[in-house]
């Protein structure tokens, strides 16, 4: 297997992990066909590919919690007698997952002793707590969380810090492979480019990534390989010089957005009358796209949620509802795990459905096929466990879920996570089209091309309002100017 000249100095030359024509199938389907692959010492191995490719699959059947039905899987140092995950665990090779792990109701120095199983029982605390401080200061300097905070009350850009601080950890064993699966989706671009920097050092020392993301301009950076795949396969691994973000997107299989399309809907547009007005500034008029902007955790999420609960029936649904929200902490904030996918995506407009007591089953099944079909979820079942979908896949329902109400203010809370290039094209759309029907739209995001969709920007900083961003005055610069320096709003 070839490498890019950009793996680090002193690599070594055991592949950590290697995949020989692993095959993975749940009955009749195959969600992975035939991976062959070896990840080395030094390298950073980004993984691409449309929602439901097998990116995760392909992760899980490495780091063992999932068993090939055919094919190999080999550790380094692997025992025959042991299973893939204890061999795994052995190799050294770690996970952060794109649906956080944590436990809520434990601190963080209590996440760390979960893994860390042979941590000294005596002052045990103690000692999880300065390795965990040690392990954000390293990954994340200057980050403000402490050891002993309970991970519920942390925002999820904290919770996901903790878990990959943890990843990389020191506790009985050295991390030799770190699986990270979206790492950066909650994260704001100053926090995310520190880890960045971190997985090149990581690497440069001799440990090795596989990096999974949606942001091209990640892969691109931190990638000495990258994997490409689709429909369970992988469709092509090559050192990253050999590629572009254009031949990625070619091989993925999906149209690749423009870069210079961003915002193009806004002329198109006529503003109405102003339907949102919060205390601290914050206003939308009908038809207008309002971005939330600036370092996360600075007061966009509370900011939103107020604006939501302000227009929220307080007791029962509404028929007419006058707004409605899109989580980006689905697990926390969006799906109903024990539904189905067709349950959770109608759950919003049961009422619109409803003839007194009883809801009218055939107008809702229309009603999500036409979304499935609009926004591309991939599944043969609307009655399958939502669970069952892949998270960007589970994302995809809880927008189409908000689209599909007749609510004219929607509220949408990093809504994007997870969601691969081209499908984020398409809703990008959908978004300037509802809007053009006089649709709002309230948009926190951590990603700065989906800002760059908006009409007007909010950035915040500490909880105010920093600066008001309109038309050319959006741009990536004019944005973290204000996130580090207050300006009048």
């Amino acid at each position: 297997m070839k490498t890019d000249k950009n793996t680090g100095p002193g690599a070594l030359t055991a592949p950590v992990v290697t995949l020989e024509q692993a095959h993975l199938s749940y009955g009749p389907v195959l969600a992975l066909r035939g991976a062959t692959l070896s990840i080395s010492a030094g390298e950073c191995v980004g993984l691409v590919g449309h929602n439901g490719a097998g990116k995760s699959t392909l992760a899980n059947v490495i780091n063992g919690r999932l068993t090939q039905t055919e094919g190999a899987v080999l550790h380094r140092n692997a025992d025959p007698a042991l299973r893939n995950g204890q061999n795994a665990q052995n190799a050294g090779i770690r996970s952060v997952f794109q649906e956080l792990s944590l436990c809520p109701n434990l601190t963080v120095l209590e996440n760390l002793r979960i893994p860390y199983r042979n941590m000294p029982r005596k002052g045990w605390r103690r000692v999880a707590g300065q390795k965990m401080l040690d392990a954000l200061d390293l990954v994340f300097p200057g980050h403000s969380i402490h050891a002993r905070a309970t991970v519920g009350n942390l925002t999820i850009a904290e919770r996901q810090m903790v878990e990959i601080a943890i990843a990389f950890a020191d506790r009985d064993r050295e991390p030799s492979l770190v699986i990270l699966d979206e790492p950066t989706s909650s994260l704001d671009a100053a926090i995310a480019q520190q880890l960045l920097d971190h997985i090149k050092r990581f690497c440069a020392k001799g440990g090795a990534v596989l990096f999974i993301s949606h942001m091209m301009g990640e892969i691109f950076e931190v990638s000495t390989r990258i994997i490409v795949m689709k429909d369970g396969q992988i469709v092509d691994d090559q050192p990253a010089s050999q590629f572009t973000r254009a031949s990625i997107v070619d091989a993925m299989g999906h149209v690749a957005p423009d870069d210079d399309a961003s915002g193009d809907g806004r002329a198109d547009r006529t503003l109405g009358a102003e339907v949102v007005r919060a205390a601290n500034g914050l206003n939308a008029r009908a038809g207008e796209i309002v971005g939330l902007a600036g370092l996360a955790g600075h007061g966009q999420a509370e900011a939103l949620a107020q604006i939501y609960f302000d227009h929220a029936p307080k007791w029962k649904s509404a028929r007419q509802p006058e707004v409605v929200f899109v989580a980006g902490d689905r697990a926390r904030d969006g799906i109903m795990p024990l539904w189905s996918i067709l349950r959770n995506l109608s759950l919003t407009t049961l009422p619109e459905f409803s003839r007194k007591v009883m809801v009218d089953r055939s107008n809702e099944t229309d009603m999500v096929q036409t979304w499935k079909d609009r926004i591309g979820i991939r599944t043969d079942n609307l009655l399958n466990p939502i669970l069952s979908l892949s998270g960007g896949n589970q994302q995809k329902v809880l927008f189409a879920r908000a689209l599909a109400s007749s609510a004219p203010i929607v509220v949408m809370d990093d809504p994007m996570r997870g969601v691969d290039v081209g499908t984020k094209k398409d809703v990008y759309q959908m978004i300037q089209a509802e809007a053009a029907r006089g649709r709002s739209f309230l948009w926190y995001s951590t990603e700065t091309d989906e800002i760059l969709e908006c009409d007007r920007v909010f950035v915040f900083r500490a909880g105010q309002i920093a600066a008001k961003l309109e038309g050319d005055e959006i741009t990536e610069e004019n944005i973290l100017n204000a996130s580090f320096q207050m300006q009048e709003a």
